[in-house]
Formats: C-alpha cells, structure tokens, sequence
C-alpha cells in the first residue's frame, strides 16, 4: 500500500476503470499491515469501500505476514515484482504469462488463508 505507488490518482482512477470496465471484474489486494494506510484514508482503500462488489482486501495469516517481496498482477499476463517490499528496485514486464502464473499461484495460497479485514469495510476510519 505504499503511498508513491499505489495512493496516487492516476492508480486509484486506473483501479476504478479496470473494475468497472465489466461485471466481472475481481480485484484482490492482501496486505500484511493495513492499519496505517486505513489511517490515512489511502485512495485505495476508499474506492474499495465504494466499490466493495469489485474490490476486496485480506490481511494475511500469520504464516504469511513475513513475506518481504510485493507484486502486483494484472490479466494474468503483466507482472510488478519487487523481491523486497522495503525497497523501490524491481522489475515490471507487461506480457510474461508464465512469471505471472507463477506468482498468481503464490498469492492464490495466501488469499485462501487470509482473513477479511474488518477494519477495510468500516465507512469512515
């Protein structure tokens, strides 16, 4: 949920577009400490709660919540890996199916054993 890349308005317009752009639209978002970005009334955070249909978040199980890379996966082709969550350096590759299927399984196991985050669907922090 860094704010430089993800709180931005372009992203959080991006994120709109792309969850409206059909009925079927599912996007899922697992953070491991979502209290701060809750907070600080994150963008993402608050088209989530207008969006819930579209839009879900889960905090990870404990097993998971010391997992230092972040990614992001999107048509399960384009692929934003960084290998340490704490760092800006990574890589970004718009069409590789294969390393996008790959971390899609990853995050599929840690989807299935977080939690829903009670504190994502209150409508005002």
């Amino acid at each position: 949920m860094e704010r430089t890349i993800y709180d931005t308005t372009e992203f959080a317009t991006a994120v709109q577009q792309l969850a409206l752009r059909s009925r079927f639209s599912r996007i899922r978002i697992a953070v491991i400490d979502p209290l701060p970005a809750i907070k600080d009334g994150h963008r993402l955070i608050e088209l989530g709660r207008r969006l819930s249909s579209f839009i879900e978040f889960r905090r990870p199980a404990a097993e998971h919540a010391t997992l230092a890379d972040a990614f992001l996966i999107a048509d399960e082709s384009g692929l934003l890996y960084r290998p340490l969550a704490s760092h800006y350096e990574g890589y970004m590759d718009t069409d590789d199916p294969h390393a996008a299927r790959t971390h899609l399984h990853a995050f599929e196991v840690i989807w299935e054993l977080a939690e829903p985050e009670p504190e994502f669907r209150r409508l005002s922090p």
